[in-house]
């Protein structure tokens, strides 16, 4: 049976300029599905449970990338962090500090991308871009060595206007770039934009984004 897991990939990917890489957003998705898009030649593949995705790490190839892309509770991080290759939503200081420990324990520096929270919904997690600037201001951040900040992550609102999605998306890279110019200009490794779904993502990548987290145009709707 022929799932189209490989066309749909492959379709995403021709869409994505040089520089600009994908996380194939699995959650929720069973293991036969990632493995066709492994042989497809994706490596870097997202989840937001821990206890799901430690089952899938543990039966898949070993050099796939794991991104943790979700909601992260603190108690849960000693979990994963033996084997994550990236923590895409570091939402709070207290995350971090977490992070940094599971990290040293594990003898690992694990690399973090900081969530901002500029879309509108209430529901969604992170920083808002004052608490960020003043946070990173602060310089704790440079005392934890087990952990590694090398960007940004967002969600935009869901919602059919364009144009406030794009005034979202701009917002980070704005911040961005004056992060970049500020208290990161002598961190080389903070370079990543993570913004853009299955809905959004060329409008991401108009945007400034280098990092798309695609999932339903690639797995097709959900399976809980």
């Amino acid at each position: 049976m022929n799932s189209g897991i490989t066309e749909r990939l492959t379709e995403v990917k021709a869409q994505l300029p040089e520089g600009v890489s994908l996380v194939a957003v699995s959650k929720y998705h069973p293991e036969e599905m990632i493995a066709e898009a492994y042989e497809a030649g994706q490596r870097v593949f997202g989840e937001s449970h821990e206890q799901e995705l430690s089952k899938k790490q543990a039966s898949l190839p070993k050099d796939i990338c794991w991104h943790f892309i979700g909601h992260l509770q603190t108690n849960k991080v000693k979990y994963i962090a033996p084997y994550i290759t990236m923590i895409e939503a570091v939402d709070t200081p207290k995350l971090l500090r977490e992070i940094n420990k599971q990290a040293l324990k594990n003898h690992r520096v694990i690399d973090v991308l900081l969530e901002l929270h500029i879309a509108e919904e209430e529901t969604k997690y992170g920083f808002t871009i004052d608490e960020c600037r003043q946070w990173l201001s602060e310089g704790e951040w440079r005392q934890l060595e087990g952990v590694r900040i090398c960007g940004l992550m967002m969600m935009a609102s869901y919602t059919d206007n364009s144009r406030q999605i794009e005034q979202e998306f701009s917002s980070a890279y704005q911040f961005y770039n004056e992060l970049k110019q500020t208290v990161m200009a002598d961190a080389p490794y903070f370079n990543i934009r993570s913004w853009g779904m299955s809905y959004d993502y060329l409008q991401a990548i108009a945007c400034g984004s280098n990092m798309v987290r695609v999932g339903t145009k690639i797995f097709g709707e959900r399976v809980y």
